[in-house]
């Protein structure tokens, strides 16, 4: 135990017995300090989680601001608010005349009280003109579809970052408004202003259409900024005895994230009725909305070019009416129309849905249509 040599056995034991209790004291204290240590462990553990799950909950509220802000549902207002706020900026910055700002609050107002749009974001007349320009210019495109007339609408001041999907609703609705089919649908409608577009989709989830949809939006989308896409588009044209349908195109089809099957799709859909070969082709066929993450757009004809390639022409709710302007010319440049013309390599978004528009609905199919819509399902590509 140790080298100490003892000069008989009693000092012996006594010493050897010191050793042992030694030994044991130091185990006890051993153990002690390994309680306390794994003690101490324990709590620096409960400690960090602790932080982790405060830091974890602080992210997911802070992410839920943000998602709320960015949909448009943290009650900050809605179209009026959001107007007269921009408006006032405008004023204080020098850009508009305080006689200027009361005159539009006050053509706002009188919009907002009748449920009828200003037309102020209107450029009518771009389909002829397109017509115009592709039978006597485009000498690179074979054939070009395009669909019946569309007026363009673009965000205003009040709607600005989240107005798109109302904007396209405006643009597919002055399509149908100028086809006799939808006579019987639409009997005496007008353009409706985005705060009346909200009040409709509010009216067909009360009729029961989407109520997933609904509840996702607190049922509730009048004094809100909140965003619509292709389900709510596809209740309110059905609830208007519009047949239409949503497809899809949930992944990619093609080389670097490209959609060939959505540009097919949407040739069929406008050649269907192709008679003979002519070069420009007016169909009769509504455009058709396209939404995609974050943002979405009216798809109102195709190319065919003569290297085979397909090229989509698209009205932008963010392009503002000077641009748009531009394609009433008599001789449109071919620059102007790059604003409208996107190839497969210009739309590589992940994912991309289309509200296509098929004709009206008698009352009872409308019936069956919301009672489908409790559970909704869209046609899947591929």
């Amino acid at each position: 135990m140790c080298g100490l040599i003892c000069a008989n056995y009693h000092i012996l034991q006594e010493h050897v017995d010191l050793h042992l209790e030694e030994s044991s004291f130091r185990q006890g204290m051993d153990r002690v300090q390994c309680s306390s240590d794994r003690e101490l462990a324990h709590q620096l553990q409960e400690e960090e989680d602790r932080k982790r799950k405060s830091e974890e909950s602080r992210q997911e509220g802070e992410e839920f601001q943000k998602l709320q802000r960015q949909y448009g549902l943290d009650n900050s207002g809605g179209y009026k608010q959001q107007q007269l706020r921009n408006m006032e900026i405008e004023v204080n910055r020098g850009r508009m005349h305080p006689s200027e700002f009361h005159r539009r609050k006050a053509d706002m107002m009188e919009s907002l009280a009748i449920g009828i749009d200003d037309g102020k974001t209107k450029t009518s007349g771009i389909m002829e003109a397109l017509h115009r320009y592709y039978q006597n210019a485009a000498t690179d495109v074979r054939h070009v579809w395009l669909s019946t007339v569309v007026d363009h609408f673009h965000s205003s001041l009040g709607d600005k970052g989240w107005g798109c999907g109302y904007r396209n609703f405006q643009m597919l609705l002055s399509s149908l408004l100028q086809n006799d089919a939808y006579d019987d649908c639409l009997k005496g409608m007008s353009i409706p202003c985005i705060p009346k577009i909200q009040s409709m989709i509010e009216d067909a989830w009360k009729e029961g259409f989407d109520p997933q949809g609904a509840s996702q939006l607190n049922n509730r989308l009048q004094g809100t900024k909140a965003w619509i896409g292709a389900c709510e588009v596809y209740t309110l044209l059905t609830s208007l005895r519009i047949k239409c349908h949503i497809v899809d195109f949930h992944k990619s089809t093609g080389p670097l994230g490209t959609h060939p099957r959505l540009f097919e799709w949407i040739l069929n859909y406008y050649s269907s009725e192709r008679e003979g070969n002519p070069k420009v082709v007016c169909t009769s066929k509504p455009p058709i909305y396209l939404q995609h993450q974050g943002h979405s757009r009216t798809v109102v004809g195709i190319e065919e070019r003569k290297n085979r390639t397909l090229w989509l022409l698209i009205f932008d709710p963010g392009c503002p009416s000077r641009e748009m302007q531009k394609l009433l010319k008599q001789d449109i440049e071919a620059s102007s129309l790059k604003q409208l013309r996107k190839s497969m390599g210009n739309l590589k978004h992940k994912q991309y849905q289309i509200v296509a528009v098929e004709g009206a609905l008698s009352p009872e199919e409308k019936v069956a249509r919301r009672q489908a819509s409790q559970v909704f399902t869209a046609e899947k590509i591929p």
